[in-house]
Order: structure tokens, then C-alpha cells, then sequence
């Protein structure tokens, strides 16, 4: 923990929409009446018809239900796009900056990008798509992802955007689980210089589940093949489109996307979020955490296969007049400056990234940033894990040149948007904590075991009390698998899956998961999941995977793996379970440490004890507590001796 406190600069504090005096204010407003000051917020938002009820929610088993503007009709593409065509029209929408900084990059005003996107709206739509189709989305980081999600919304179409990284039998799994039959994708991603074989992809995902059409935008230009009746090109689609199309329609609470999270049981979770509610939390959220005008140039360096992509870039930066860019490449290619290069290219004002990527750069020394100017930024921010203080210092003091406030936010895939975050002109900062919590956002911290609330500083459990309007609504397909994996653990709370620490000025520290999910890159990953496709190997008799602590990512995937009787445990095997996990699932899930394992440590009636695996995961032999009580407790103790060297 930093005990360093950096105060509101003077010039953030008389100038910023949000100073210290109004958040305590609005806060104190949107707990004590939360309708007056939701009723006032979401009239951020063009209403096609008016909303009858703010909030009618409830966390309690027996009348478990969320429900936000009940009544209201919008359009959440016409609020991203048709409301700005008066009067920002010819402004940038999107800078896209490609992989290769010798490709050329690309502009797009509003006005152009409402027009790509009505296009393709009625392409789908001439490809049998209606309101309340699921579409996957199967794209890089190129203008058309946003696109093909803005023309979903504005037919009212479901999408399902899954992330480029993820492997053929990831993506048929969630093809699958949403029932979706239609697939749209690129010949090949870049990132880094490196081709992604995506429409081969979607052709092996295609095996396993069934689609009728996939719809192929050429982007680098490769030979692939075409399956005849199935596969169209995006040119060949939109040619003759027309340039309008009437946005659908849509209630308050119907679907806007489903977006697949890991969970501890497994089974990604198909996340649902809705359209009004969701369409006012992140609207908000993004204003007033980065004390938005329109027309700064902004930049989120997530891809839109996760959760920050939705929310802060294709929906609420356009929602508020953004001119935003859009990267499709990596931190260090061609070098480790390109971050900043991208920054002093476009005069980027507000940058917004994982602290994985500012540790990965951070080790490589100053000189990549320094040599750049870097004198458009205004404000950084944090997004996916805590960033640690060492980390925070550097993008402060490096980056920023002390003189950039950090917004470290803190939020979910299942929460929409930032729920704890410092509000630049409002909040002091302390480097590590996500600070103060979010208008609405009414948090608690428990105590595991017992689940009572705990009172002033203090650490345990962290839930949120009461509802928020951009909170998820559904597991698709598993409601009951919703209201048990979210409300069941601490009754008549929203249970987060993080430990927090909270100090005496009322600051929140995460400390990250309590469940059985790892946190790696920001993104999360379910141990059971990665277990699962361990264990599908011939060889593998049982896998139990935990995280270890990790230089860059924050958090690394270790696993141990008991193979089946007679089976040599070889480097050769090792490596080969290794490629098995990143085929199975992704690059995301590789495990950086396997360790073969005779026997796991188990009580009397079965249960695996992670918490002794998580110990020697993290190399900590003096805190293994009483392994008296295990079937074997012999097993710790070969555990221990054969670690590898990490």
C-alpha cells in the first residue's frame, strides 16, 4: 500500500465538471433519492418515448427481479450517431490507427460513419436479420467492429462480439450457447505484425456449430476460401445498401448485447446487458470520470472483444461526441513507443489502458516514452486490474509528467461501466486505490465467513447494496445461474468476487479475487475453465490450476496436472499440455507454469485445498497452514520439492 497522496492540482479542481463540493453533493443525492437523480441523468439520452418508472429492483430471492426506465423507448445507435449529424456532422468520429504504422491509416466523421453503419444495418437485414437475432461479431480492431456493433443496435439485433484472440472451439462454444447463426469476421487480424487466421477460425468453429452465414470483410487481403451459400464478402453485401435505415425502436430492458465472461464453474457466462439503462451508465460514467467535452481527442486502448471496448469505445465516447481513435496494434511494435507516438500522432488528450501494458513498458526503460512529447495528454486512466503503486508512479511521473491526474477505475464486465473511480477534479489520489465509488454505486464490505457489514477500515468481501442502471441483467439462457452466482453467496447483495481493503478516509483498495477466477492482462479467466480443457487431454487425469503472481500481467496462470498412470512426465508432454490449453481456449489462457503432480492436496471428503496450491503457486512454504487434516499429506510435501524454478 502507497501512502502517497497526490491533492486535486488547482487548475483540475476550478475548471473540471465535477469538483469535490459537487460530488459530495450529487453522491449524496443519487443514495438518498435515487429517483429525482436518475430521472434527471438519463435525460442525457434522446427518449423516443418517454420512461413510466426510474428503478424497480430488487436483490431478495423471492422477488428477484432489475428493471430500469421501465416504459421508455430509444435507440441507443440514434443517441451514438443521428443526434450529432446537425451539429457535429463533419467532426471525426473515429482516427483508426493500424497495426503497421506504414499502413495508412484511416478517418471517419460521424456523418461517414452513420452512413457505414446504415449500410451495413440493412445488409443484415437483407441477410435475414430481426430484432432479437443474436450476431457474432469475430473482428480485429478495425472501424468495421464498431460498425457491425452500431448496426446490430440499430436494428435491434443482439451482438455478441468475441474477442479475435480466442480460439475455433471458444468461439463455436459461444456461437453455440447464444443460438446465434450468423457470423461476421475478417480473411486475417494483424497485431503485432502477425497475421490471425480468422475466417479459418470461424470455418473450424463452423464444424462444430451451425450457422447459416458468415460474412467475410477483407482487411489484409488473403486468399481465403469462400463456402458457397454460406460465406459473403462485407463489400460484395453493402454494395447497393442504402445509406439510411430507420433505427428499430427498443424498450428500456430489451437486449442490447450478450458479451461471454469466464466464470468459476467453467461455462463462460453469456454477460446480458439492456439498452436504456446501460445507454445512461455509460454515458454518464464516461463524462464525468474523464470529464469529457465533446470533441477532445480520447483514446481506450482496449479491443472491443471485452467489456471496456463496448462501453468505452463504441457506445458511450460517441454517445457523448467523442473524437476517439482506435487502434488495432500492440504497445511494443514496431518498438516499445508506440503508445506514445499514437499519442503525439493524433494529440491525444485523454489515454486510457491496462496497467499490464504500462508494466511491460515500464521495464523497458524511460527513453520510449521520453523521446516522445506526449504535451496533448490532459488525463490518463486505468482500466481491467489494481495498478500497482510502483506502476501508478511511472505513468504518473513518466508518462503524465506529474502533471496528468490517473483515474484508476474499477468495474465489471456484469457492471456496465466505472462503479469506484476517482473523479479527476474531485478526487485526491492515492497511487493502488480506486478511491471513492461512483454516483449510485452504494458498496459494503463484508466479512467472508459471516457476511455481516463491516464498519469504517476494514477488509473482506465487496458487494454493491443496491442496484445501478447499468448492471447486467441475465446469464443468457440461465437466469437461475445469474441470481446464484451474484446474489446467493451474501443474501440480498450484489457479490462482487473481489476482496477489498477499505481505509480510513473512506478510499477502497481491491485485493482482488476471492472466487476461483484469475485476473490475467485485465482480462478474467475461470480456473475451471482452463482445468476443463486440461483435462481433455488423453493423458491428463486431473488438473488444478490457481494464480500466481505475475511481473507483467498481475496475475499468471500455474497449473498442476496429475496424468494418468504409466504416463512419463516429460518436458515434451509439458509443452505439448501447454499448446493443448492455448488451442483449446486461446493465447490468453496459456499457463506460464506447469507443474506435474503425483497427487493434489485434498481433504477427507475430496475437495481440492487451493488455498495450499495457491501458496506454492506464489512460492510462500511458510504459510501452508495444517495440512494435518488432508487425505495425503504427503503430497504437499513432493509439491513443494518438485516447484519449478520461476
Amino acid at each position: 500500500m502507497s501512502d502517497a497522496l497526490f491533492p486535486v492540482p488547482e487548475d483540475w479542481a476550478g475548471s473540471a465538471k465535477i469538483d469535490r463540493e459537487t460530488y459530495e453533493q450529487k453522491y449524496r443525492r443519487s443514495i438518498e433519492d435515487p429517483e429525482g437523480f436518475w430521472r434527471e441523468e438519463a435525460q442525457r439520452i434522446d427518449w423516443i418515448a418517454p420512461f413510466d418508472t426510474v428503478k424497480d429492483t430488487s436483490f431478495d430471492r423471492d422477488d428477484f427481479h432489475i428493471s430500469w426506465f421501465t416504459g421508455g423507448k430509444l435507440n441507443i445507435c440514434a443517441n451514438a450517431l443521428d443526434r450529432h449529424l446537425d451539429t457535429r456532422g463533419d467532426q471525426v468520429a473515429i482516427l483508426w490507427e493500424p497495426d503497421d504504422p506504414s499502413s495508412p491509416d484511416r478517418k471517419l466523421t460521424y456523418r461517414e460513419l452513420h452512413a457505414e453503419v446504415c449500410r451495413f444495418a440493412n445488409a443484415l437485414k437483407a441477410n435475414g436479420v430481426s430484432k432479437g437475432d443474436r450476431v457474432t461479431i469475430y473482428l480485429p480492431m478495425v472501424p468495421e467492429a464498431a460498425i457491425a456493433m452500431l448496426a446490430c443496435a440499430r436494428i435491434g439485433a443482439v451482438h455478441s462480439v468475441v474477442f479475435a484472440g480466442f480460439s475455433p472451439d471458444a468461439l463455436a462454444g459461444r456461437i453455440e450457447d447464444c443460438q446465434s447463426t450468423i457470423v461476421v469476421t475478417a480473411d486475417e487480424g494483424l497485431r503485432g505484425g502477425k497475421t490471425i487466421p480468422l475466417k479459418a477460425n470461424v470455418d473450424a468453429a463452423c464444424e462444430k456449430a451451425h450457422v447459416d452465414t458468415v460474412i467475410v470483410l477483407e482487411h489484409t487481403g488473403a486468399n481465403v476460401p469462400m463456402v458457397d451459400g454460406r460465406d459473403v464478402s462485407w463489400a460484395d453485401t453493402v454494395a447497393g445498401q442504402s445509406a439510411d435505415c430507420e433505427p428499430e425502436v427498443m424498450d428500456a430492458e430489451d437486449p442490447l448485447f450478450i458479451l461471454y465472461t469466464s466464470g468459476s464453474t467453467g461455462k463462460p457466462k453469456g454477460v446480458l446487458h439492456t439498452t436504456g439503462g446501460y445507454a445512461v451508465w455509460t454515458s454518464m460514467t464516461h463524462e464525468y470520470v474523464f470529464d469529457y467535452r465533446p470533441g477532445q481527442v480520447y483514446w481506450c486502448a482496449a479491443d472491443v472483444g471485452w467489456v471496456t471496448g463496448h462501453s468505452y469505445v463504441v457506445y458511450a465516447p460517441f454517445m457523448n461526441g467523442a473524437t476517439q481513435v482506435m487502434f488495432e496494434g500492440v504497445p511494443n511494435f514496431p518498438d516499445h513507443s508506440r503508445f506514445w507516438q499514437v499519442v503525439d500522432k493524433y494529440a491525444v488528450e485523454i489515454f486510457y489502458a491496462a496497467p499490464t501494458a504500462l508494466r511491460a513498458l515500464m521495464r523497458e526503460g524511460d527513453e520510449y516514452v521520453t523521446q516522445t512529447s506526449r504535451k496533448s495528454l490532459r488525463l490518463l486512466g486505468s482500466v481491467g486490474e489494481p495498478i500497482n503503486p510502483e506502476a501508478w508512479d511511472w505513468y504518473h511521473r513518466v508518462v503524465g509528467e506529474r502533471r496528468c491526474p490517473i483515474v484508476d477505475t474499477w468495474w465489471q464486465t456484469e457492471t456496465g461501466g466505472a462503479m469506484i473511480t476517482p473523479l479527476p477534479g474531485a478526487t485526491d489520489l492515492k497511487p493502488g486505490s480506486a478511491s471513492k465509488p461512483m454516483f449510485g454505486v452504494k458498496p459494503a464490505v463484508l466479512d467472508p465467513e459471516k457476511g455481516t457489514v463491516l464498519e469504517g477500515a476494514t477488509s473482506g468481501a465487496l458487494v454493491i447494496t443496491d442496484s445501478w442502471p447499468g448492471q447486467m441483467r441475465t446469464v443468457y439462457g440461465d437466469h437461475q445461474r445469474f441470481f446464484d452466482t451474484y446474489f446467493s453467496q451474501y443474501p440480498g447483495y450484489y457479490f462482487t468476487g473481489d476482496g477489498c481493503r477499505r481505509d480510513e478516509d473512506g478510499y477502497y483498495w481491491i485485493t482482488g479475487r476471492i472466487d476461483d477466477v484469475i485476473n490475467v492482462s485485465g482480462h478474467r479467466m475461470g480456473t475451471a475453465e482452463v482445468e476443463s480443457a486440461l483435462v481433455e487431454h488423453h493423458l491428463v487425469a486431473e488438473a488444478a490450476v490457481v494464480g500466481m503472481p505475475h511481473d507483467i500481467k498481475g496475475q499468471g496462470i500455474y497449473a498442476y496436472v496429475t496424468t494418468n498412470a504409466g504416463t512419463e512426465d516429460s518436458e515434451e508432454l509439458r509443452m505439448e499440455l501447454v499448446q493443448w490449453v492455448r488451442k483449446e481456449i486461446g493465447p490468453i489462457a496459456t499457463p506460464d507454469v506447469l507443474q506435474f503432480a503425483p497427487g493434489l492436496p485434498k481433504t477427507r471428503s475430496g475437495k481440492i485445498m487451493r488455498r495450499i496450491l495457491r501458496k506454492i503457486a506464489e512460492n510462500d512454504m511458510s504459510n501452508l497452514g495444517d495440512t494435518s487434516t488432508l487425505a495425503d499429506p504427503g503430497v504437499v510435501d513432493d509439491l513443494v520439492a518438485n516447484r519449478p524454478q520461476t
